[in-house]
């Protein structure tokens, strides 16, 4: 399924390497990000329907902030509130349950989406790295935000209704706002 998802375009387009639809590489790399203690990743599930991932990387507890990104595979969910949601439960679960003190985020120049949508919940461009990722022959410039845990407090936390998920840190599944399921991802 995440293999599948990982090659359609309007996900690929946006990830920062060239995808190799080879199921054993993805086998491989399922095997590194279940090993990676820095990390957690999340299948989102909508009213029984496995519609996106999530996943909070680089968890840094000496300098208290990791980086995070998401994507959302099912047409059908967006325009439902679902990314805010999952926004907002990323903000709550990096701030409140994690007391990290910074979350960041690297997108590419070209994701329009990626850049606005996490600005619409408090972060902030930080800068661009220039020719940083060499993706599909050519170098593309690369935008990092970042938002900090008194920036939230004070600007997002509360102003923003959303169905809080329950994360399961064990790499389990983000449950849905109509179902709250859990179960591992696949």
């Amino acid at each position: 399924m995440i293999l599948n998802w990982r090659t359609m375009p309007e996900v690929s387009t946006y990830m920062y390497t060239d995808f190799d639809p080879d199921m054993e590489k993805q086998r491989t790399w399922y095997k590194q990000i279940q090993a990676d203690k820095s990390r957690y990743d999340w299948i989102i599930n909508v009213d029984g329907e496995d519609v996106g991932l999530v996943s909070i990387v680089h968890v840094d507890l000496v300098h208290k902030r990791c980086e995070y990104g998401y994507y959302l595979v099912s047409p059908g969910v967006r325009g439902k509130g679902i990314g805010s949601s999952v926004e907002m439960n990323v903000l709550a679960l990096v701030f409140d349950r994690l007391k990290l003190h910074k979350l960041c985020r690297e997108v590419l120049v070209t994701n329009e989406v990626g850049l606005a949508f996490p600005q619409k919940f408090g972060s902030r461009v930080e800068g661009t790295r220039i020719a940083h990722i060499f993706k599909n022959g050519a170098f593309h410039d690369i935008v990092e935000m970042g938002i900090l845990k008194e920036e939230y407090e004070h600007n997002v936390k509360g102003k923003f209704e959303f169905v809080k998920a329950d994360f399961e840190m064990e790499k389990a599944v983000v449950a849905s706002p109509a179902t709250q399921g859990s179960g591992k991802p696949e």
